[in-house]
């Protein structure tokens, strides 16, 4: 019988794969054009689907299962990571020469930002949710989760 992963093992498992892209690419230098491009392109990737099952499925079922106004603001903090992520952080970068040092900054800051973002989501939200939401609940989600998932990311889910 295949073990099923539920809806937070499904989003720690996107975080450390998010942390060692975000580092590798954080890691590179000036020289290493085709690496940064074709890093990002899998980071920005891997992100888009990982914020979307977050939004569509993760964060509402959290809403659903807590009545306290502290939860509510959890999400709307993670909400409002994501906008800024999309909105600012990723764009810049792509307006950006790849092989200057401004590029190199902007790396370290993606880095930063999605280091605290992730941290906060496994320290804060994470045990809050499962208190909320039991166990069988939670792997319904994460099969939700891996099969939205696969939709968006393809072979690369």
């Amino acid at each position: 019988m295949e073990m099923t992963l539920d809806a937070i093992t499904v989003l720690r498992d996107d975080h450390q794969v998010l942390r060692k892209l975000s580092k590798e690419l954080a890691d590179t230098t000036e020289a290493a054009l085709v690496t940064r491009k074709k890093l990002l392109a899998k980071l920005e990737a891997i992100l888009t689907a990982h914020t979307t099952i977050e939004e569509e499925l993760f964060y509402p079922a959290y809403l659903d299962a807590s009545t306290d106004i502290v939860d509510a603001r959890r999400v709307a903090e993670g909400i409002e990571e994501h906008r800024a992520c999309d909105a600012k952080v990723i764009p810049d970068l792509h307006k950006t020469d790849p092989s200057t040092v401004e590029y190199t900054g902007q790396l370290k800051v993606l880095k930063d930002y999605l280091f605290h973002h992730l941290q906060e989501e496994e320290e804060d939200m994470f045990p809050k949710v499962r208190e909320l939401i039991g166990r069988k609940e939670l792997q319904e989600l994460g099969e939700k989760m891996m099969a939205r998932k696969k939709e968006l990311l393809g072979e690369m889910a």
